[in-house]
């Protein structure tokens, strides 16, 4: 299986995407605004990816509410910002629990089984706008209380969760879709501080990295392409999910798409995301990542068995419980 995950071109898989799946054999598929119609065009994309690879791939996509959800009205829920909503909520916790059970129930509907979400980052004053409202808190206690009641509730909706972005993208002051964040924080101050929840939810089945640079352990590539920092990661943190980065387009990453491929495999994470389309990239990314690594299988076959029926749950009342706490 090739260590892999790519986003398709349109709402409709293409005939060159048919036989480039079916061929590659990629890990799974993540989905965007432009692949979203309707909830049946949906439900027939997934399908159809599923069909290409002859097997039951994770289909991921970013759904946290607020700014970043690729699913919208008129077919779906929408929600406040995660920050904005936790100090909102009468009871925090327990309305951050529906709001993610009942994104988990959107997402299961339309074939969809894995969610780029809890975020693990802890908001700063100095966070990019980018990034702050999307955060569950301002200290390790909110933000692993928080991020762990997001996981259980995709859990019991019946998709899989992944940790975000490891090991902490909160001092980050640029956009990473744009430039290279450098964190010049002390070791004893990340360890403190920004890496701590990610050690707390290090049971996770899966996570995605962060480009960004820490200067006090590689001040040379960002975690997602430093060999250094993905041994932080595994060792210090004792993350041992499946590790896939963030997406490759990027551009706080260096190199064509195929050298940040390599680049990130070769670091240690299991799996390259790549997810704008584009069929000529897509070949390249596919080359330069190769096969899985007997270890990074592993890891894989050990999330997706997790991949569960949801419970049943009354889905009206938890939307009214939600809209009490928010009065």
């Amino acid at each position: 299986m090739n260590a892999s995950i790519f986003g398709p071109e349109g709402p409709k898989i293409t005939a060159f995407e048919c036989d480039f799946f079916r061929d590659v054999q990629p890990l799974g598929f993540i989905l965007f605004a432009r692949n979203i119609e309707n909830p049946e065009q949906l439900r027939r994309l997934t399908c159809d990816l599923r069909d290409a690879v002859g097997r039951e791939a994770p289909i991921l996509i970013d759904q946290e509410g607020g700014r970043v959800q690729r699913m919208r009205r008129p077919h779906w829920r929408e929600f406040l910002p995660a920050l904005d909503q936790m100090e909102r909520a009468s009871d925090p916790l327990r309305a951050h629990w529906i709001r993610n059970r009942l994104i988990a129930d959107d997402l299961h509907r339309v074939g969809i089984d894995v969610s780029c979400a809890p975020l693990a980052d802890i908001a700063e004053d100095s966070t990019h706008p980018f990034l702050q409202n999307r955060l569950y808190g301002r200290d390790v206690e909110t933000v692993v209380a928080a991020a762990r009641v997001c996981a259980d509730a995709h859990i019991h909706g019946g998709v899989l969760p992944v940790l975000k972005h490891i090991p902490g993208h909160g001092r980050a002051a640029v956009d990473s879709h744009l430039n290279l964040p450098t964190v010049t924080a002390t070791r004893e101050e990340l360890n403190v501080k920004d890496f701590a929840p990610f050690k707390a939810l290090n049971d996770l089945p899966m996570g995605m990295s962060a480009h960004i640079v820490f200067t006090a352990i590689d001040s040379n590539g960002p975690a997602t392409t430093s060999p250094a920092m993905i041994k932080v990661i595994r060792n210090d943190i004792g993350f041992d999910g499946l590790l896939m980065t963030d997406d490759l387009s990027m551009e706080a990453l260096s190199g064509t798409v195929a050298d940040r491929a390599s680049a990130s495999i070769a670091a240690g994470c299991d799996v390259v995301l790549h997810c704008n389309g584009d069929a000529a990239e897509m070949q390249l990314v596919a080359a330069a990542a190769g096969n899985m690594t007997k270890a990074a299988q592993k890891r894989a076959d050990f999330a997706l068995s997790l991949r569960k029926p949801p419970e049943i749950v009354d889905i009206a009342a938890l939307e009214a419980e939600l809209e009490a706490l928010l009065a």
